[in-house]
């Protein structure tokens, strides 16, 4: 995983080394979280809606699980998940999208099960171009609040900035335990 931020590779690593049971990719893009994960040990599977990055990501990694599927619908049964991973899969989401695939990933996560979120870090709630569809930024309290409304705890807040890349951000948090 040479391609990826030091940073980033250190906080996914960890999160799911910390994490039982069964972990989800949500909106695995090409795999290489998923496959990185499987690698480990993690019994990872991916999933995303763009049925070319799930033909790419089976190709490049064939022994990983991954299949086409809506993050707002999964199939799995609720409380069977112990984590989600969400890594820059939730930035072309408007706010409502956004929430009910937050409401999807409580649904399918056992109580106490851990989500990890990766997203675009700005001072604002803000759309703007990002490849071929528009992205947004947010404000990691923001965010923040999103999750605590959708039924999760708030870990962990991470944002980086620097020279020549987009500020980041990402979230280390746990679905409340019922009761």
């Amino acid at each position: 995983m040479t391609t990826v931020h030091p940073s980033d590779l250190h906080l996914v690593t960890g999160w799911a080394d910390g994490i039982e049971g069964p972990v989800l990719d949500a909106g695995c893009g090409p795999g290489h979280w998923t496959a990185h994960l499987a690698e480990r040990g993690v019994d990872a599977r991916g999933i995303d809606q763009v049925s070319r990055f799930i033909r790419h990501a089976r190709r490049a990694h064939p022994s990983v699980p991954f299949d086409v599927g809506n993050m707002a619908a999964l199939p799995d049964a609720s409380g069977s998940i112990g984590g989600v991973l969400a890594w820059y899969s939730l930035i072309h989401h408007e706010p409502a999208q956004l929430r009910a695939a937050l409401a999807e990933f409580a649904r399918v996560l056992r109580p106490g099960g851990g989500l990890l979120i990766g997203f675009f870090f700005g001072p604002a709630h803000e759309r703007f171009d990002h490849a071929v569809v528009s992205a947004f930024r947010w404000p990691a309290e923001a965010l923040g609040e999103e999750l605590r409304g959708a039924g999760f705890e708030i870990l962990e807040a991470h944002t980086r900035t620097g020279r020549g890349s987009r500020p980041h951000g990402a979230i280390v948090a746990r679905r409340f335990a019922a009761g």
